[in-house]
């Protein structure tokens, strides 16, 4: 489980497993955003187990469930909520993390003011690509 900070109180992460966890909780995370569909691998047949557990250790869970680009507007604006209504510090993830960044970014994006080349930078420096946000931001 590789975590990258986004902003305060907001990281994504890759695939994590039921026993990651204890480590997200032990990080002082408050709530998991997954992104991941069931069934979309081996390893996540669908969110049941993660939420379960999640809960037990004290996390507000949240699933947001998307295919890999494509961010219908119900999912952007269920992230953007999330953000805004889950304890903080959340932790969002995929199988990569990319889909977290992206629906991250297409949610920060819609806020006034939100200064854009900052996002692209706080991507990148969780090691995403910048150049597809900002296709998907221009767009």
């Amino acid at each position: 489980m590789k975590i990258q900070q986004l902003e305060p109180g907001v990281a994504i992460a890759d695939a994590i497993s039921v026993a990651d966890l204890d480590e997200v909780a032990r990080r002082g995370f408050q709530s998991v955003i997954c992104n991941r569909r069931p069934g979309e691998a081996e390893d996540h047949p669908d969110d049941r187990a993660l939420r379960e557990r999640a809960e037990a250790l004290g996390l507000a869970w949240c699933c947001i469930p998307v295919t890999p680009g494509e961010y219908g507007e119900a999912d952007i604006e269920a992230f953007g909520r999330a953000l805004d209504e889950l304890p903080t510090p959340i932790l969002a993830f995929c199988r990569t993390g990319r889909r977290a960044v992206h629906l991250w970014a297409r949610s920060r994006a819609r806020e006034p003011g939100c200064d854009i080349p900052a996002l692209l930078e706080a991507a990148h420096a969780a090691g995403h690509d910048p150049q597809p946000i900002r296709e998907m931001l221009d767009a």
